[in-house]
This record gives C-alpha cells, structure tokens and sequence, in this order.
C-alpha cells in the first residue's frame, strides 16, 4: 500500500511544495531544465506517490510494488523533485542537478537515482516497455499496476500507437496511461505540429477505456484515478488536461518555457506566486 494515504488538502499542500522545489532545482542547473513540463505533471505525480502507488523508498525491489514510468523524461526536474519529497533519496541532492557527477542527470537513469523505474528521455519509449511489465505481471498473476504518463506531444512518435494495440489485445487492464495533455511542445502547440486531437477517441479506438479530467485540479486528478475499473479487461487511459507551466502567471501557456529556466528576478516573483495559501 501507499505509505502516505494524504488527504486532498494535503496533497494540494505537497503540490506547492513540489512547485517551489522545481523553480529552485531549474534555476540552479548549469544546464537549463524543462520548467513548463515540470510543472505541468505536478498533481499527476503528487497523487500517485503520496496516495496511490503501492510502492515506498523501502520497497524499491520489492517484486509486488506499483512501477511508475515517466514516459516524458525531459521532465524529470519535477519527477526528481516530488521522489525527494517522497523519500527515495536526499533533499541535499536536489542542488547537484546536471552538475558533474550528480545522481540526477538531466534524464532518468534508474542506474543513478533511487526510484527511478526506466531510464526514459527518448520520446515513445516509456509506454512499450510499460506494456510490456504489464503483461509480464499478468503472467505473474501479480496484483501491481503499472502506471506511465506521457505527454501529448509525445504521442506523435507510432511506437505509442503500436503498445496501445499490444496492450489491448492482451487485455492489460493492469496498465494506466496518464496523458500530461499540456498542449504545447518544443517547437509550439501541439495542434500545429502533430495534431492528435480527438485524442480520446483515438485511445477507444485503439481499445482502451478512457476518462478525462483537469489535470491540475488535485481532487479531479485523485478521483480520475481512484474510481479507474479493476479487472474490467482494458488499458485504463486517463487524458489529463493540463496547463504547461501551470502554477506561475508568467510562465504558464507560454511556448518558450518548454526549455526555459527561471532567473533572477523571476526567481522570486515565482516563489512568491507559490507561497502558502
């Protein structure tokens, strides 16, 4: 089980918490960070480590634990940030991101940091292999889940649409698809570059259940997944509709944040903005 269990006010809580520690983690990187994307997947990532995954810092190899993916790993600035929050490795390392020598580089490698499930970075990745210790556990008649969120730019790479049939026709009902649907990617809008939309129906299409909600709505995010069927004989796909940057008025729906970090001045205005409610 989850060792937290956090209550949805609490969870909003971590969540800020969370988005001050990114601001701080991107502005004192040598080289740079994916600040929009960070913040985007904060509610996602907060709910599932402190309310939902059966995994904890103590368990990372135990063979029944939950295995989160991080299918979008240019975001691993905010993934690092709420594993340390979690207790899967020290606060004090957060400082040393993209330093020389760092346990967290600028990508996962599960080589280098604890609790890190895959190493990700290269876009379409993170869902085939997803399906693919999904099916293993089914195999297994293993009670785990196996959770992966991806972005919505991402979903331009086939190799997505090629696990989605896999997982389908194999009934992985174990799996959960969370789709950061933040709308923008490097270049711009993700509707001018690779337009995915309906993107819902292209998942049911393909076989697999859907749901929406508000992806940065920590209660709407908690209910999308804790109401997700068991053994309904599905994928489980939840679109989350998020806002890139979401959290800091300067920031949030802007393009150029994509590779963008916090300097300065905007340094304290965005920590300002994330103060305690």
């Amino acid at each position: 089980m989850n060792p937290f269990k956090y209550s949805v006010a609490d969870l909003a809580a971590k969540a800020r918490a969370v988005r001050r520690r990114i601001i701080q983690l991107n502005a004192g990187s040598p080289a740079g960070g994916h600040t929009g994307a960070d913040l985007s997947q904060v509610e996602i990532l907060t709910a599932l480590y402190f309310r939902i995954l059966n995994c904890a810092p103590d368990r990372t190899n135990d063979p029944q634990r939950d295995i989160y993916i991080q299918s979008k790993g240019h975001a691993v600035g905010g993934y690092y940030c709420v594993l340390a929050e979690a207790g899967y490795f020290p606060t004090e390392w957060l400082p040393t991101y993209q330093h020389s020598d760092s346990h967290l580089p600028g990508h996962p490698v599960r080589q280098k940091t604890p609790g890190v499930e895959l190493n990700t970075g290269a876009l379409g990745h993170g869902l085939p292999v997803a399906v693919g210790i999904a099916l293993a556990a089914k195999k297994d008649n293993s009670d785990r889940r196996i959770f992966v969120v991806t972005g919505d730019g991402e979903l331009a790479e086939g190799s997505n649409w090629e696990a989605a049939l896999v997982a389908a026709h194999y009934g992985l009902d174990n799996l959960v698809i969370i789709n950061d649907k933040n709308k923008l990617q490097l270049a711009g809008h993700t509707r001018d570059i690779m337009n995915t939309d309906p993107l819902p129906d292209k998942w049911r299409a393909f076989g697999l259940e859907v749901s929406e909600c508000n992806g940065n709505d920590m209660a709407a995010v908690v209910e999308a997944i804790e109401n997700l069927p068991r053994n309904s004989g599905k994928p489980q796909v939840i679109v989350a509709h998020t806002e890139k940057g979401f959290g800091i008025s300067f920031i949030q729906g802007k393009p150029e944040w994509h590779h963008r970090v916090p300097k300065g001045e905007e340094i304290e205005l965005a920590l300002e903005e994330l103060k305690d409610e």
